[in-house]
Parts: structure tokens; C-alpha cells; sequence
């Protein structure tokens, strides 16, 4: 991989079921090579940056501003998880007619597991970093007591990464999408994705214990797990690292 450098990204706008979809992308004067798409977790962008620049060292790479909370004016789709997963499913169909390698984190990862689930022939390789909700954390005491260990581990630097995304979509809608996450049962999706999985969590991820991430690993036909340093929003400003997950599963393609 090159070195991890600031790389041009421009943003772009397209039609989906005819609603605005906005996104990030950068690398895109490559035509060879695999198409990285990226799915946020709880809508905020600004924490993956880092993460659209290296990949594009290798890879066309778009980071999708769903559900809308990065820009103002009319979101991509409802803040919940499987209104996410539509709109990444229309979109990749709008978009390209290539399989891509699909990563999600957060809650972006359990949108990204209903998109290669119910679309095999879109997806090549799934990368899903830091895959919410385990059991215990689907009623607000134990969510919270998540947040709190996770948060002790957090750089400061996040809160102005990401806030400015939560605020503009706004706490009622903040709290729907974290409903919505904690209905879904990402241990019954994944045994339905037909490509190879590549499964991360952070060290200190109070949000993905090792056993939740264990789990989600064996219920995968073809799936493969690894821990790396820092908590559950680990690929901030660590986008080579980031980047580095991403290939490792797109090598996975068959």
C-alpha cells in the first residue's frame, strides 16, 4: 500500500429511488481495480476521512452520506437500518454493474450485512468493523453501559469529527436510528451472505465484546475476525490501518 496521504475527494450527487443521495469520493481516475464503497455508522462521516484517502491509493472509493446527516437539506432515506440498506442496494444498482467490496461500520455495518445478504451478485467481499448490537445491548441500560466503557478509550478529538453530523440530523432522529440497530439481529443476517467477511472490532470496543464478534464469525459461511488497537470508532485517524482491513478483504474475493 502507499504511503497514507491527503488525496483529492470530490462530492457527488445521485438520483435513488428519487431521492438526493450525496457522497464522497476520491480515487476515481482509477479504472481498474475494485470499487470500495463505505457505509458510516450513525451517520457521521467525518470520522472516515482518513480512510476514503488511503483506500484511494488503490481502489475508486465512495463513502455514502447516508442517511443525510453530513449535508442540510433532504436525507438519502429514514434513519433506520433497513431503509440504509435499501438505498445502499439502489444505489450500488444506479451506480455500477461491478461487484463491489462493501464496508460498514457501527451500525453501517449491520446495514452493509442486509445489503450483501439480499444482493450476492453486488457484493465481492464484505468488510464489517465494529458490527452492532449484541443481545445484552438491544435495551437502553445495557447500550449505555456500553457507551460508557467505550468512551473512557475514545480520543477527544472525535466529538468535533462527528457531532456536527449528529446535530444536524438531530436527537429524534439520532434516536431512531439506535432503535432501529437494536432491533436488528445481525446473527441471523450474516449466515445469509455468500461472500467471504472480513469481521473487526477495536481492543477496548465495549460496544463489540470479542465473544459478540466471535459469534458473528462463525455464523458466517466464510468468515474471518480480527482485533485491532483502540475502541469501537478505531478507524478514526487511523485510515491506513482502516484501509488495510479493506484490502485484506477484498483479497478474500473469489
Amino acid at each position: 500500500m502507499p504511503h497514507e496521504q491527503r488525496r483529492p475527494r470530490r462530492e457527488r450527487w445521485d438520483e435513488v429511488s428519487g431521492r438526493p443521495v450525496r457522497s464522497v469520493e476520491a480515487g476515481w481516475e482509477r479504472t481498474q481495480g475494485p470499487l470500495v464503497v463505505i457505509v458510516p455508522g450513525l451517520g457521521a462521516l467525518g470520522y472516515l476521512v482518513d480512510t476514503v484517502d488511503a483506500c484511494a491509493g488503490w481502489a475508486r472509493t465512495v463513502l455514502l452520506d447516508v442517511p443525510g446527516f453530513g449535508h442540510r437539506g433532504p436525507g438519502a432515506c429514514a434513519p433506520e437500518v433497513p431503509a440504509i440498506a435499501e438505498t445502499v442496494s439502489a444505489w450500488l444498482t444506479r451506480v455500477t454493474e461491478v461487484p463491489v467490496v462493501l464496508m460498514g461500520h457501527s451500525t453501517g455495518a449491520q446495514a452493509a450485512l442486509h445489503v450483501a445478504a439480499a444482493h450476492p451478485d453486488r457484493v465481492a467481499a464484505l468488510a464489517l468493523l465494529g458490527p452492532t448490537f449484541p443481545p445484552e445491548q438491544r435495551v437502553l441500560a445495557g447500550a449505555a453501559q456500553g457507551f460508557v466503557r467505550n468512551f473512557l478509550h475514545e480520543p477527544p478529538s472525535l466529538v468535533p469529527a462527528t457531532v456536527p453530523d449528529y446535530l444536524r440530523g438531530g436527537p429524534r432522529a439520532i434516536a431512531r436510528f439506535v432503535r432501529s440497530a437494536q432491533h436488528d439481529e445481525p446473527e441471523r443476517t450474516i449466515t445469509g451472505v455468500r461472500c467471504p467477511v472480513l469481521l473487526a472490532r477495536g481492543q477496548h470496543d465495549a460496544f463489540v465484546p470479542r465473544v459478540w464478534l466471535d459469534r458473528l464469525t462463525a455464523a458466517a459461511p466464510d468468515g474471518r475476525s480480527t482485533t485491532v488497537p483502540g475502541a469501537h470508532t478505531f478507524p478514526f485517524r487511523r485510515g491506513q490501518l482502516t484501509a488495510d482491513l479493506i484490502a485484506s478483504a477484498a483479497a478474500l474475493r473469489r
